[in-house]
């Protein structure tokens, strides 16, 4: 049989982007071995991550969008050469759906995949000055250019069809074989934890009250980890900032006791796909998230994981989990069923295969 090619269309290189990593490479494997020949087309690289995330430094930023774009004119030469061709949130990163568009035209299956609600402005930081080039609002244009539209959930999938009557949800999941605890304590104190990227930094901060309230309780009892990406510090809390390592990252996260992720309920987080719970879960490190999107139907609260919403609910979970070794274990065990059961690459991987196979039959 012959093989079939799949263009991959993606910002960042291999093993950088976390949506990216779960949304499309780990199951580059699978497609491989089940006759798929794919290259890998980011325009981002880790020279290029320094300066583009970066304050100001527009001469360098002109630059990457220069390279980036005959990079894209490239991908659109070659394109006839491909059986299918997959775009992970955008060709390119401004503004414009010039590539799309004239790739919807190549008459070759055209896969939109996104994993958050990328039609809202959500600037980094470091380019909020910028935010006017970005328009988000070009994600409906590419909906209609797409052949099939893939997103994160539900939430997501209900946009996508106002533009395409072709959408299917595809959950971002968890490889339970990678995610295995090791259960490494660094000492006897109790260590809630959080993980993240600098945009998201602020879903963080919006804890810091309930965390500065438990730190009143429990003082030395407790600890905080964050594993970032970037510089934090805050000096009313002892908190250990972890960089992010590929190579590391289920140690480090595996070293975490109770695992948060807060987020405040507006059009953005509702798209959100649970990714931070899922990976705690998946380490049998018990969960507690705000009751937002598709939050409430990976948690069932007091089951697998808990939902909080007031910062007296953050305080009173947080607190039974602090004091119980015996409900860390219990949420911890149900937390890594769900995912093994409903969010594993092992639930999904046949599905994603059998997909693939049809946008080409």
């Amino acid at each position: 049989m012959k093989r079939k090619k799949l263009l991959c269309i993606v910002q960042h290189r291999y093993d950088r982007s976390p949506g990216q990593r779960f949304r499309i490479e780990q199951f580059l494997p699978l497609l491989k071995a089940n006759g798929w020949d794919v290259t890998y087309s980011n325009i981002i690289s880790e020279k290029d991550d320094a300066v583009l995330y970066a304050s100001g430094r527009y001469f360098g930023k002109f630059r990457i969008m220069l390279k980036s774009w005959f990079h894209r004119l490239r991908d659109l030469r070659r394109a006839t050469d491909y059986d299918a061709i997959f775009i992970y949130r955008e060709a390119f990163m401004l503004g414009s759906t010039f590539f799309e568009k004239r790739l919807a035209k190549k008459n070759i299956p055209l896969v939109f995949d996104f994993d958050d609600s990328i039609w809202l402005n959500d600037t980094s930081i470091g380019n909020q000055n910028l935010s006017w080039i970005k328009k988000p609002e070009k994600t409906a244009k590419i909906c209609r250019y797409a052949s099939v539209v893939t997103t994160g959930n539900d939430y997501l999938a209900n946009y996508a069809r106002q533009f395409n009557d072709n959408v299917r949800v595809f959950p971002t999941v968890i490889n339970p074989d990678y995610h295995q605890a090791s259960h490494v304590k660094e000492n006897n104190k109790i260590c809630i934890g959080w993980t993240g990227t600098e945009p998201t930094l602020k879903h963080f901060n919006s804890a810091l009250p309930v965390l500065k309230r438990l730190y009143k309780k429990y003082g030395d009892e407790i600890s905080f980890r964050l594993i970032v990406n970037f510089s934090y510090e805050c000096p009313e809390l002892p908190i250990r900032v972890v960089q992010w390592n590929k190579s590391s990252e289920i140690k480090d996260l595996s070293a975490i006791d109770i695992g948060i992720m807060p987020l405040p309920d507006n059009e953005w987080t509702r798209g959100k796909c649970g990714f931070k719970g899922l990976q705690y879960m998946a380490l049998e490190i018990p969960t507690i998230m705000s009751p937002v999107g598709v939050n409430t139907e990976i948690i069932q609260d007091g089951k697998n994981g808990y939902l909080a919403n007031t910062d007296d609910e953050w305080v009173d979970k947080i607190s039974a989990l602090i004091e119980s070794p015996e409900l860390r274990k219990t949420l911890g065990e149900n937390g890594r069923k769900t995912v093994f059961d409903k969010y594993s690459k092992q639930a999904w991987q046949e599905k994603y295969l059998q997909y693939f196979k049809a946008l080409v039959s």
